[in-house]
């Protein structure tokens, strides 16, 4: 369902709603040109079109982690990861105006640079940790790339002071424009267990594989995402402090930026449809998904 220029009746929403009861564990992504935002059940996205309305669209979101998988550590991460990124062709085929983060030529063009070398470097250096460091770097081009586009760094801001407002109970415009959940807190950890894991697996296997490497990125991505959740946690631990530290001085000073009043407008508008379409979700499906 989309309306264009609806902002909803949340253009000031604040606080949990009419029962104040516990806010919903909200997920998010910057597009170039709105915001997409997910709970437990549902997705959102709203989107500024060229001719300055706002569109809105939402529907319910896929899941991978029902049942006993969902509580496995180091599987549970990555399948959490995998519902927030299911979502994104959802969207995109339900709202035309959508321009995702790689829909540009820069980024696409630092994605085939970044792939093609990381596979020289993996051909014709030895397997050491200054090696895997740097293919790590060129890992994260396609997003500094991505994040050229001053809209894409705003709307990210949008993100954070939507989500923030919602969960404090307060305007979004008097939220800071970091967040403790972004996924910049997870660029350190993914990092050091990406370059620990691919020195090992070189070390141990005579010629690793793509499944073998596939295997071990995974089991990096799921490590981190448990050192993610545990800082989360744990802010005032030596842990919470390594992850939250970076994550957050990546946010200040590349990631985002302060939006508009214009960009946040879209920001309230995906979160007053998110919040809609997760209280149809509870009014028709009771059991509610655990987040």
């Amino acid at each position: 369902m989309s309306a264009p220029g609806a902002a909803g009746d949340g253009a000031s929403t604040k606080g949990f709603g009419p029962d104040e009861r516990r806010p919903l564990r909200l997920g998010g992504m910057a597009l170039r040109n709105g915001l997409l935002i997910h709970g437990p059940n549902s997705w959102a996205v709203a989107a500024r079109t060229a001719e300055g309305a706002i569109e809105v669209a939402s529907g319910p979101k896929p899941s991978l982690t029902r049942g006993r998988l969902g509580e496995i550590p180091l599987l549970r991460g990555p399948l959490r990861l995998a519902e927030a990124l299911a979502v994104i062709p959802l969207a995109r085929s339900r709202l035309g105006s959508v321009r995702l983060p790689f829909e540009d030529p820069g980024v696409l063009g630092a994605i085939v640079i970044s792939s093609a070398a990381s596979g020289a470097l993996r051909r014709l250096r030895p397997p050491t940790v200054g090696r895997e460091a740097v293919i790590a770097a060129l890992g994260a081009l396609p997003a500094v790339a991505a994040l050229r586009d001053p809209d894409l760094a705003a709307y990210h801001g949008v993100e954070h002071k939507a989500i923030g407002g919602y969960e404090r109970g307060t305007d979004p415009a008097e939220v800071p424009k970091e967040h403790e959940r972004c996924g910049s807190n997870l660029i350190a950890p993914m990092l050091g267990l990406s370059i620990a894991g691919q020195v090992l697996v070189e070390r141990l296997a005579r010629r690793p594989g793509p499944v073998l490497r596939a295997a071990t990125a995974l089991a990096g991505v799921g490590a981190a995402v448990e050192l993610f959740v545990y800082a989360e946690r744990n802010p005032d631990s030596a842990v919470g402090r390594a992850v939250h530290g970076p994550g957050h001085e990546i946010q200040r000073l590349v990631s985002t930026r302060e939006p508009t009043p214009e960009q946040l407008e879209v920001g309230v508008a995906a979160l007053s449809e998110v919040l809609r379409a997760e209280q149809l979700a509870a009014d028709t499906d009771p059991p509610e998904r655990s987040e």
